[in-house]
C-alpha cells in the first residue's frame, strides 16, 4: 500500500496546536496526524486523520508513522516550557533538544524515502535573546535576530541551539560524507513574542501575566501580577501567531533570506494591560505581587524586536494591534467562555 501524505503537528495539544489545527481542517485534501503525550481536546479529534498517543522522545512512534505516512509537512510544537524548564534542565534538554533532533532525523528520513524535501516549522522564542542589563535593555529597543543571543534560561537555550540544528539539517547534514546528504529537509524558524489565546487556558509561562489578567477578571477573581508595572515584552495574538507559521510554510524557499525569522505585533507594559482589562472589566481586583524570579528571566527578554526581514521576506502583516487584540479578540471570548 502506499503511504498517505499528510502534515504532522508534535504538541498539538498546546496552545498553538488547537489554533493550527483548526486552520488546516478548512483544506481537507491536506490531512493532519498528530503526537502528543496529552490527548486532543474533544473538540479537535474530528479534524485530525489520526492521533498518536506518543513522545517524540520515543523512537517506536516515529518509524510507525514513517511506515504508515508521507509526512510532507512538520510543525514541531512539541517543547517543554520557559518557568517548568528552570525546576528541571536536564528534562527540558532531553524533551526540547533531544526531541526536535529525533523529529530532524525523522524529517530527513522522510526526505530520503520519497525523493522530495520535508518542511519542517520550528516555533522558537524571544527566550533566545539575553540583555544584560535592564538599562541596556530599555535603550536598545528592537533586537534584531542575530544580536543579543546569549539566553539566560536553559529554555532560551535549548530554543537557540534548536534553531543551529536545524540549519545544520537543512545545509550541512553529514557533509563530509562520500555522497551529499542535506537538502532534504528544509528548516524555516520563527521567533515568537509571547502568544496569548482566548480559547486556552494558561499554563503558568513566564509571560502568562497578560492572559491570567483577562481570565482571572473574567471570573470575577483578584489576581497578583508577578510582574512589575514597567516590565515591558512584545505579545502577538494568537491566530495571528498561527497564520505567520502557515505563510512561512507556504512562502517559495529562493524568497527566504535565513532561516530564523522575528515576528511581533505590539509590546504593551504591565501596567498598559492592566489599564485595558480593568476598563473592559470595571470590577477587576489586579495588585503587584513581583516574582523576582520570573522578574528577572523577563528583564532579559527585549522590549521589542524588528521584524523587518519577515515583512519583505513573506509578507509578514499581524492583523491585531494592542487594542483589537483585547477589544475584538481576548475579551469577548474569554467572557464566553467563564459565562458557560
Amino acid at each position: 500500500m502506499l503511504r498517505k501524505p499528510v502534515i504532522l503537528i508534535t504538541g498539538a495539544s498546546g496552545e498553538i496546536g488547537h489554533g493550527l489545527i483548526t486552520r488546516l481542517a478548512q483544506s481537507p485534501d491536506r490531512p493532519v496526524i498528530t503526537l502528543d503525550v496529552n490527548p486532543l481536546t474533544s473538540e479537535l479529534v474530528p479534524l485530525v486523520r489520526h492521533q498518536f498517543a506518543g513522545s517524540v522522545l520515543d523512537s517506536q512512534f516515529l518509524d510507525r508513522i514513517l511506515a504508515e505516512y508521507e509526512v510532507e509537512l512538520i510543525f514541531h510544537l512539541a517543547a517543554l516550557l520557559s518557568t517548568r524548564c528552570e525546576f528541571a534542565p536536564a528534562t527540558a534538554h532531553k524533551v526540547n533538544v533531544e526531541g526536535t533532533m529525533n523529529l530532524l532525523e525523522f524529517a530527513q528520513r522522510q526526505g530520503e524515502s520519497h525523493g522530495r524535501k520535508v518542511l519542517f516549522l520550528y516555533p522558537s522564542s524571544i527566550a533566545a535573546y539575553g540583555l544584560p542589563s535592564l538599562e541596556l535593555k530599555r535603550k536598545t529597543g528592537k533586537i534584531k535576530e542575530d544580536e543579543h543571543n546569549q539566553p539566560t534560561t536553559i529554555y532560551g537555550a535549548n530554543k537557540l541551539y534548536c534553531e543551529h540544528l536545524g540549519r545544520y539539517y537543512a545545509r550541512h547534514y553529514k557533509q563530509i560524507a562520500a555522497q551529499p546528504q542535506s537538502g532534504r529537509v528544509d528548516f524555516r524558524s520563527i521567533r515568537f513574542p509571547g502568544l496569548i489565546s482566548a480559547v486556552t487556558i494558561p499554563s503558568g509561562g513566564t509571560s502568562d501575566y497578560a492572559p491570567e489578567m483577562i481570565h482571572a477578571a473574567a471570573q470575577g477573581k483578584p489576581y497578583a501580577c508577578f510582574v512589575r508595572p514597567d516590565t515591558r515584552i512584545p505579545f502577538m495574538a494568537m491566530p495571528d501567531g498561527v497564520d505567520a507559521l502557515l505563510q512561512l510554510a507556504c512562502t517559495p524557499a529562493e524568497r527566504l533570506t535565513r532561516s530564523v525569522y522575528n515576528v511581533g505585533a505590539f509590546n504593551p507594559s504591565a501596567q498598559e494591560i492592566q489599564e485595558i482589562v480593568v476598563r473592559a472589566f470595571p470590577g477587576a481586583e489586579i495588585t503587584t505581587h513581583v516574582d523576582t524570579k520570573r522578574q528577572g528571566i523577563l528583564d532579559t527578554w527585549p522590549e521589542d524586536v524588528d521584524d523587518t526581514t519577515a515583512r519583505r521576506d513573506w509578507g509578514f502583516a499581524p492583523r491585531y494591534d494592542l487594542n483589537g487584540t483585547f477589544r475584538d479578540y481576548l475579551i469577548p471570548t474569554i467572557r464566553k467562555l467563564h459565562a458557560k
